[in-house]
Parts: C-alpha cells; sequence; structure tokens
C-alpha cells in the first residue's frame, strides 16, 4: 500500500510537471508566431495601365533635392497627407481633383517664385503637404494596404480631372473644416477670386474632432505677444479697453479689431497665437484672456470635413467640387 501511494505521488508529480512544460512551450510558440510579410511595393498597388497622370510629369522640391516624378505617384502622396484616409471615397476623389488643379495652376498659370527650378514643394506653407511612402507605412501600419489603395483609386479614378475658370486651372484651395460657411479669398489674402467664395458647409461637432477649441493666455503672454508683432500698442489702461473694434466678414470670422489701440487684421491674430481659425470669440476669465474657436484652418475654398460629410450623404464628388468652387467647369 505504502509503495502504492508512493507511485501514484510520483505519477501525480510527472502529469503536473508535463502540463507545466506543455504550457511554457505553448507560450513560447505564441511568442514565434512569423511576423506578417510586409506590404507590397507601392508600385506593385498601383494598377497597370495608360493612364493621363501617368504621362505628365513634374519637378517636386523636398527640403533642397528637386525630384521628378510622375503626377500620378505625386497625387498619391498629396492625398494621403492633406486628407484624412478614412474619409468617404467621393471626399477623397474631389481631394484628388483639388491636388492635381493645384499642380496644374503652379505649372501653367502662376510659378512659384519660392522654387522656380521645381514646379511645386512639399512645404503646404507654399504649396501642398506631401508624404512619403515609407511614412505611411509607418503611420498606417497594418491598414497600409487598405488605406493606399483606397488613394491610389482616388487618383485613378479622376484620372486627369481638373478644375478650370475662364480656360485656366484654378488656385484650388482648401482647409479642414469652416464654421458653417467657409470663407472670401479677399478676406484672408489681397485678392478676391470670383470661384473662391464664401458658401455654407455642412459639418458640425458631431462629425469634427477638436471642432471647438479654447485657448487661455495670461495677460502677461498677451500682452508680450502683441507687442512683438505691434511695438506701439499700449496697455496701459484698463484691461476691458485692450481688445475693442471687432469687426466679421459675412461668414462669421474676425476681420479686424483693435488691440491695445492699434489696428490689427483677424488674420494676423489668428498667426500670433496660434489659433486654429479666425472664426473665433474673444473674452476676459479670472484675468486671463480665452480665444474659442471654431473649425480648423483659413476657411477658402474646400472644407475637407464638408466635403466628406456631403458624400456620406451621397453626393459625388463633382457635386462637392461645383458647391466649394463657384463657376468653375470640371475638364477630363
Amino acid at each position: 500500500m505504502k509503495e502504492t501511494k508512493i507511485f501514484r505521488g510520483l505519477l501525480t508529480i510527472v502529469v503536473i510537471a508535463a502540463a507545466m512544460l506543455s504550457s511554457y512551450t505553448d507560450q513560447g510558440r505564441v511568442r514565434e508566431d512569423p511576423v506578417p510579410d510586409a506590404p507590397p511595393p507601392l508600385e506593385e498597388l498601383i494598377p497597370p495601365g495608360e493612364r493621363a497622370d501617368a504621362e505628365v510629369s513634374l519637378r517636386v522640391l523636398f527640403g533642397d533635392e528637386v525630384v521628378n516624378m510622375t503626377m500620378e505617384r505625386y497625387l498619391i502622396g498629396v492625398v494621403a497627407a492633406e486628407m484624412n484616409a478614412s474619409f468617404e471615397h467621393e471626399a477623397l476623389k474631389a481631394q484628388a481633383v483639388a491636388a492635381r488643379t493645384n499642380a496644374m495652376h503652379n505649372m501653367q498659370v502662376a510659378k512659384k517664385e519660392r522654387h522656380p527650378d521645381a514646379d511645386v514643394c512639399t512645404d503646404p506653407g507654399c504649396c501642398t503637404a506631401f508624404s512619403r511612402d515609407e511614412l505611411l507605412r509607418e503611420r498606417w501600419n497594418t491598414e497600409y494596404v487598405r488605406y493606399v489603395t483606397g488613394i491610389i483609386t482616388a487618383v485613378t479614378e479622376t484620372d486627369g480631372v481638373y478644375m478650370s475658370y475662364e480656360g485656366e486651372p484654378i488656385l484650388a484651395l482648401f482647409h479642414s473644416s469652416s464654421a458653417g460657411k467657409t470663407e472670401t479669398s479677399g478676406n484672408v489674402w489681397i485678392n478676391d477670386l470670383p470661384y473662391l467664395l464664401s458658401v455654407d458647409s455642412p459639418e458640425t461637432s458631431e462629425q469634427v474632432p477638436n471642432y471647438v477649441m479654447s485657448v487661455r493666455v495670461t495677460r502677461d503672454a498677451f500682452i508680450d505677444t502683441v507687442l512683438s508683432s505691434y511695438p506701439d500698442a499700449d496697455f496701459d489702461s484698463a484691461e476691458e479697453s485692450w481688445v475693442t473694434g471687432i469687426t466679421h466678414t459675412a461668414s462669421g470670422r474676425i476681420r479686424d479689431l483693435i488691440l491695445g489701440g492699434v489696428p490689427v487684421k483677424g488674420t494676423s491674430l489668428r498667426t500670433m497665437f496660434g489659433l486654429r481659425s479666425t472664426a473665433v470669440t474673444i473674452e476676459w476669465s479670472h484675468g486671463d484672456i480665452v480665444f474659442t474657436t471654431t473649425g480648423f484652418g483659413h476657411g477658402v475654398g474646400m472644407s475637407q470635413y464638408g466635403a466628406n460629410v456631403m458624400a456620406s450623404e451621397g453626393m459625388d464628388y463633382e457635386d462637392i467640387l461645383n458647391h466649394y468652387y463657384s463657376g468653375i467647369q470640371i475638364i477630363r
């Protein structure tokens, strides 16, 4: 009996040890699962065939380097950089046409003095942003193929399509989101362009992250910031008199105001304080000044979030473009 008990005890120990070993082996197998295959090169995802964009070559300035690439390859990088890849397909197509039109405008109508040896650059403050393929692979990770394929399709399905006004490619400006209306170009820059007028835009806080945002600035920081750009401003009087004379454009954005007795443009106010838009309210709160903005961007041309809302409601890319750019022709 004693030997039997000993034998059973040893058998139990063996069984437990075998189970533990199996568990460790399984865990090891989990850690040793093969890494998923890397997505194929971008060129393999672009469908074969003859397309107009593939025949157009343009010079793109990356920093100090000018790179020659096809219009098609350029547009893939621009749409990926400028619009959320998860947006509706018709919105992506509208963005592709806007980007193509801008490139053509730079090449044919108004060449950039900042880079005479290149047709376009990748500085969004001058031309439009551009995302290199390696950056997209890192950003999108396992979603890379899905997102980049959607963008490629948006570009190829609008192959060669651009917007024209009086026979020339237009300056197809765009921005992230508007505060109910887009802005007329002359209220942001010097010239009123007949196709960049204020129109309604449907996006709201329900569709746009951070649609309404507040920036709190201390009184000392406010004074220092204004004086750095407008040294003649005077803040010796009561705080209530520091911000006066606010006027608005028809779209509801600040056109002009007076800071410390000095006239200031709404666009300059936005730049000074790094505000998301000029659709802004200003108020004092517990000794600080609070800027509350709606929307994001200069407000001129196509609202990207507005385009996405329109696309989700069944509008195609031509409808979207004809809404945001007044009196244009869509050329194929």
